[in-house]
């Protein structure tokens, strides 16, 4: 086979592979660019935004829809912290509940969406079931952490000693719950 016969060879698979694709892995895959790119444009400050940074953190939400096996989830999620310790500490820009549960809300959605899209295959028959039973668990994750962030928060409100105090308390109390249920969990199997 010469070089020509092996492209044409390539270039037949590569249209066979296009048209053998599934709408809803490639839904899931446009939902983890969506998720990923929002996380960034909420992380990093407003003043940075110009035309090739814009185009730098849209290449870095591509690769995790790309490519949601390798590396670039990790890498998409260490950009978008770095860009709120830049906005953080950088910028002087202030530490807002709603603006941290929303990064930290879109780092997990992104985080699990990317797991979901590594296992789907391209060109399955998925059951939309699957898809929406997975995003419930991520919502009820979601508003569990909300709920409690909010309510560590508000028990830090109440004095400069008491509240951190009472906040590292149910903090440890909640790693140790966590501890035992995650050591339950592997003896039940």
């Amino acid at each position: 086979m010469n070089a020509v016969d092996t492209t044409r060879e390539r270039v037949r698979a590569a249209r066979t592979a296009v048209r053998r694709v599934a709408p809803l892995p490639m839904l899931v895959r446009g939902a983890v660019f969506l998720v990923v790119l929002a996380g960034l444009l909420l992380a990093y400050p407003a003043e940075l935004f110009q035309a090739r940074s814009l185009l730098a953190l849209t290449v870095v939400a591509v690769l995790p829809a790309a490519a949601p096996r390798r590396v670039w989830p990790t890498f998409a999620a260490l950009v978008t912290v770095a860009g709120w310790v830049f906005a953080s500490a950088g910028y002087d820009r202030p530490i807002a509940l709603w603006r941290l549960l929303a990064v930290a809300t879109l780092l997990y959605l992104g985080h699990t969406l990317c797991a979901l899209s590594a296992v789907l295959p391209y060109d399955g028959a998925i059951d939309p079931n699957v898809v929406l039973r997975w995003l419930t668990r991520a919502g009820a994750v979601v508003l569990a952490s909300a709920v409690l962030g909010v309510l560590l928060t508000g028990a830090g409100q109440l004095g400069p000693a008491d509240g951190f105090q009472a906040v590292t308390v149910v903090g440890l109390l909640v790693a140790v719950g966590l501890s035992g249920l995650l050591g339950w969990l592997l003896r039940r199997r």
